[in-house]
């Protein structure tokens, strides 16, 4: 049995006419020869009458004392709608469908209502109604726990659900349809000439994920990597192929050209508050109360810079305040630098390579922008910079890496 898996986000089931697209994908892949399980999110986006945030609405205005056990029994409502809308659509055009809740599909999680992780998947219940013929739709973003509780996974929660089913049914390909034509070299709404990517690692799109691109979730690629299931992440509205994600040795394998690229995107997270924290005097210890402070309270830090002097780090512009309060009741001085962005070169190619932060402190001088802080991984380089000077920045260094021509 050749099982793919489709999964359909929530723009592309908000109408009528994006559902009818959403099928004929269904009905060309049933023609293709695959046995389909699709995955559906809730239908539409904030302020949409099923989407995810507008259910939550709807707790707040009415007491917003709901428990988390509660909410999951919410949450996970609009996927079970969008569900219950296509499987009438796919009968009515001929197409045998049935749904699977997340728990009938016996997707296990643990107990951590509003955001668990899956734990186990058995899918004897999915391969007996694929050997039926039928589609099975699948409401992404839920699963139950060992004693069938419902619980729910938290932000891309659906996409986790396509790609561990995936794994779990040894699917030929995980396929994650959404808005737009793929992955794309950097924000087509920041920088007009981004190129769409025909290919891309699975390290690469993680990282471009968790730097600010939200084509897919970073969790659902781990998924996938680990069982080495493709992805393809493509338009509910064309027939184009999009970007497919696996390593490189699959990306030739299956027929794909091997780009020799060293940056592949740029990518972008506005809203950041940089923190300074200088040592007291004789004190050598500055970087362990800091950061152990800052875990105590739950603030998450990133962009981390240790040094003799005392340490560098950023949070998030609505976390900032707090942080400084915690610093100064510690005896602390600390610095705020609100209002920042974390720009984001990526490209598995730069490991070993001379000379791509050369390129990038060029472009950025020219626009006479000022690097605030830098880090760097084997297949990243991140700069922090003003907002202010955000866009900028991400355009100029779009074209310092000639992102602009279409051979990526």
């Amino acid at each position: 049995m050749k099982i793919l898996v489709q999964k359909f986000g929530g723009s592309s089931l908000t109408t009528e006419d994006c559902r009818m697209r959403a099928i004929y994908h269904i009905e060309k892949a049933i023609d293709e020869g695959f046995s389909l399980v699709v995955v559906v999110s809730a239908m539409g986006r904030k302020g949409d009458p099923y989407a995810t945030d507008t259910l939550l609405q709807l707790i707040r205005n009415n007491g917003n004392q709901l428990p988390s056990r509660e909410m999951d029994m919410l949450m996970h409502t609009g996927e079970i709608i969008s569900a219950t809308v296509m499987c009438s659509m796919l009968n009515a055009h001929g197409v045998q469908a049935k749904i699977l809740t997340g728990g009938q599909a016996n997707i296990i999680t643990s107990d951590d209502f509003t955001n668990a992780q899956i734990t186990t998947i058995d899918p004897v219940r999915i391969l007996q109604e694929l050997e039926e013929n039928q589609v099975v739709i699948v409401p992404g973003f839920q699963g139950r726990t060992a004693d069938w509780e419902i619980t729910t996974l938290g932000r891309g929660g659906s996409d986790t659900t396509a790609t561990a089913l995936g794994v779990a049914l040894q699917a030929e390909m995980v396929d994650i349809f959404t808005d737009v034509e793929g992955i794309m070299t950097a924000d087509p709404r920041i920088v007009e000439e981004a190129q769409p990517l025909s290919t891309v690692t699975y390290t690469e799109i993680c990282n471009m994920a968790h730097l600010g691109a939200k084509v897919i979730h970073p969790r659902a690629v781990e998924i996938a990597m680990q069982a080495n299931v493709p992805i393809r992440v493509r338009s509910t509205f064309s027939d184009d192929p999009g970007t497919l994600v696996t390593t490189m040795l699959e990306i030739g394998r299956l027929g794909y050209t091997v780009h020799d690229r060293v940056v592949m995107g740029i990518a972008h997270v506005p809203n950041i508050t940089q923190i300074k924290v200088a040592n007291k005097e004789g004190q050598y210890d500055t970087q362990l109360q800091v950061f152990k402070t800052m875990a105590t309270n739950s603030i998450s830090v990133d962009f981390i810079n240790v040094n003799p002097l005392g340490v560098a780090y950023t949070v998030h512009d609505e976390l900032g305040e707090k942080a400084a309060r915690l610093l100064t009741q510690m005896g602390y001085e600390p610095q705020l630098l609100p209002h920042c962005a974390k720009v984001s070169v990526i490209g598995a190619g730069m490991t070993g390579v001379p000379g791509v932060m050369a390129q990038i402190v060029e472009a950025l001088t020219n626009e006479d922008i000022q690097i605030l802080q830098s880090a760097d991984s084997h297949t990243t380089i991140w700069v922090l910079v003003h907002e202010s000077d955000m866009v900028r920045a991400v355009r100029a260094l779009h074209q310092q890496f000639h992102l602009h021509q279409h051979h990526v």
